[in-house]
């Protein structure tokens, strides 16, 4: 027999967990899509009249298009680690490709988990061991995620426990080259295809963009089955989708470029219940802001580690204002590199401590038909300057681009003889944000791994030198200029 008191004790237990786990499981559900090297220009939603994107075209109707959505750098993992540490590449200590964090290194998956999060990944990993601890649950294995890194989003979702919110790391290999068939294959047209200034418009190239668009098509498609999971879990009204890239499209001129075509990222964000749907939000946006922001979302606030800082204000009201500026840095990536980056919504500017080098792109961009086809126009002679840009060597030491005059950033503005004051003014702000966080220009930069007029691997024995930033980089908490 159970005494009064015992039992009112036992009743006021149970009301008072209960409480606290309907308390957590009401927190918002996150998850973030991923794409492996899909350009802003490239769903429908942005205004590509080619690409078959419909789930995606969809969300941006019910949510919320972001057209000022920056990255941190131009290149696969470098990038992803700056997002999941909301850290610059040179402060993480895996600025160049390739390289791992140190386990000093905090991740805002660790937080969600510590929180009482299931936390999952699935599809392409990239990072290195250690932010896997800030994971429950990991697939990240071929052939079992399949060639688009997408087969096991939804077998994911029905595993989960129910009994806890969770933030899912969902990662395609899509669009990220070698191209393969799958179930799009041959949905677009190269015919139709609408070929950039600075690349050739001829046969290859046209089939090249087409096959590309064939696989970012399979990466809206399980956007939408992802969706279709969510609903039948009763789980889409209190779930906040955000879905973005890692980088450019792997194209010349593209993909490890420090100009839009490179740095500039889709972001599309849906919550049913909490946001607003069908709007754009001009806020400038960079992707360092985002791990703060999923932290706020769970009810956590952001260490001073990380450099960004939550955009939830602008979720809720996406008129509002947010950065005035984004930087971004190009560091290794199959070549020797030193590019850092400043942007305001009207201006652009970079500085290339490396600029006796071309930047055709990286290894895989350079192995291209698209690439060969301006090779061959190289070597006619027939070059058009944007076209011409891949091949030349020096580089200019710095570049300033009027965006909004120059939508493709084809018109170095840095040496014209006139009122230059802006680019004087982000130069000022680009040393600023070097010498706040703790970058470096190391004499030691890991040189050349590859061929830049095939991608093929050189015949040289592979040697990493030294990173940018160093050990202050690592351990300061400054977020350089807002």
């Amino acid at each position: 027999m159970i005494k009064a008191g015992s039992f009112l004790f036992l009743v006021l237990a149970f009301f008072v967990s209960n409480t606290f786990i309907w308390a957590q499981d009401n927190r918002p559900n996150i998850i973030m899509i991923i794409a492996d090297d899909i350009g802003y220009e490239d769903l429908g939603s942005y205004g590509n009249e080619i690409a078959s994107t419909p789930v995606t075209d969809r969300i941006a109707l019910e949510g919320i298009r972001f057209t000022n959505f920056y990255l941190t750098t131009s290149s696969c993992s470098p990038s992803r680690s700056s997002i999941i540490s909301g850290r610059y590449p040179h402060n993480t200590g895996a600025a160049e490709l390739h390289t791992a964090m140190p386990e000093n290194i905090l991740t805002f998956p660790e937080l969600l988990k510590e929180a009482g999060y299931f936390t999952a990944q699935s599809g392409k990993w990239h990072m290195g061991p250690v932010p896997r601890k800030g994971f429950d649950l990991i697939y990240d294995k071929k052939p079992q995620i399949g060639h688009g890194g997408e087969d096991y989003w939804v077998p994911l979702l029905k595993e989960r426990p129910r009994d806890k919110p969770f933030f899912l790391w969902l990662a395609a290999l899509d669009a990220h080259r070698p191209w393969a068939e799958n179930d799009f294959t041959g949905a677009h047209d190269p015919d139709k295809v609408v070929v950039p200034p600075y690349l050739a418009n001829g046969s290859a190239t046209r089939k090249d963009l087409a096959n590309y668009y064939d696989e970012i098509s399979r990466f809206d498609y399980f956007i939408g089955k992802v969706e279709e999971e969510l609903e039948k879990q009763g789980q889409l009204e209190n779930t906040i989708i955000f879905i973005l890239s890692d980088n450019g499209r792997p194209f010349p001129r593209s993909k490890t470029r420090l100009i839009d075509s490179g740095i500039k990222s889709p972001l599309l964000v849906k919550w049913p219940k909490s946001i607003p749907a069908g709007v754009v939000a001009e806020a400038m946006v960079s992707s360092i802001d985002l791990a703060p922001t999923f932290l706020q979302l769970a009810g956590i606030t952001a260490p001073d580690n990380f450099q960004g800082r939550s955009f939830l204000s602008v979720l809720k009201q996406p008129e509002l204002p947010f950065r005035n500026y984004v930087f971004a840095e190009h560091n290794w990536h199959d070549h020797e590199a030193h590019e850092r980056m400043v942007r305001t919504k009207d201006f652009l500017y970079i500085k290339n401590n490396r600029s006796q080098y071309a930047n055709p792109g990286p290894a895989d961009s350079n192995s291209s038909d698209s690439y060969a086809d301006l090779r061959n126009l190289r070597d006619q002679g027939k070059l058009n300057p944007a076209q011409a840009d891949v091949f030349i060597s020096p580089r200019p030491f710095e570049e300033f681009y009027i965006v909004a005059d120059d939508e493709y950033q084809l018109l170095n503005k840095a040496t014209m003889v006139g009122n230059n004051s802006e680019m004087l003014q982000l130069r000022k702000v680009l040393e600023r944000w070097s010498k706040e966080t703790e970058d470096s220009v190391p004499e030691n930069l890991t040189q050349d791994w590859y061929n830049k007029e095939n991608g093929k691997s050189l015949d040289i024995q592979r040697l990493r030198g030294e990173m940018p930033g160093g050990e202050k980089a690592l351990e300061t908490t400054e977020k350089g200029p807002f």
